[in-house]
């Protein structure tokens, strides 16, 4: 389960040593893209403490805003599994898809056509230049998985995910299921 190569829509578990990394300590990512060109990915388990109607002010509903990782984090992204209402999407995986026409997306919101457990916003992506990720993955930094959700991972909620993963793994990985997020202040 561990040796499953990167590929876009499957899932990056930060290891536990990735706990030193502000951005990627007990990160769960979604890989959109990931080619010889490099990898882009955005994390699904930190909600920031925005609303996308805090951003745009066009939307009359407060879904919550995530932080997709540390590249561009003054842009806003969203994966969706509404391909037959948002145009130009392109798929990830598995019926899950990435980004698409912003203004109908917020029309179709604003008309309560789409709802929080079908679009995800992000401030924000996790990007790896050509072979990053694959130097991050043997100096293991990352645990590659499939995404068994498919276009539920719209759903999955952030607070617990990473720990959930921990508990799947089972092993050595066990344990840190329960340790706090900042083993020094233990």
């Amino acid at each position: 389960m561990i040796d499953i190569k990167p590929n876009k829509g499957k899932l990056l578990i930060a290891e536990p040593a990735l706990t030193g990394d502000v951005s990627f300590n007990r990160s769960v990512v979604l890989l959109a893209e990931h080619n010889q060109e490099g990898s882009v990915g955005f994390i699904l388990n930190k909600p920031l403490d925005y609303f996308i109607n805090d951003l745009v002010k066009e939307i009359k509903f407060p879904f919550q805003v995530y932080n997709g990782g540390p590249v561009e984090q003054d842009n806003l992204y969203f994966i969706h599994k509404v391909p037959h209402l948002i145009t130009n999407s392109i798929e990830i995986s598995d019926g899950i898809f990435w980004g698409g026409d912003f203004d109908i997306a917020v029309k179709l919101i604003n008309k309560e056509l789409i709802t929080e457990n079908e679009i995800r916003f992000f401030l924000g992506y996790s990007g790896w230049s050509s072979l990053q990720l694959d130097q991050e993955l043997t100096s293991k930094s990352w645990i590659v998985i499939k995404n068994k959700y498919q276009s539920g991972i719209i759903q999955k909620s952030a607070g617990a995910f990473w720990k959930e993963k921990m508990l799947e793994l089972g092993g050595k990985y066990l344990i840190w299921s329960n340790a706090p997020e900042n083993p020094s202040l233990n």
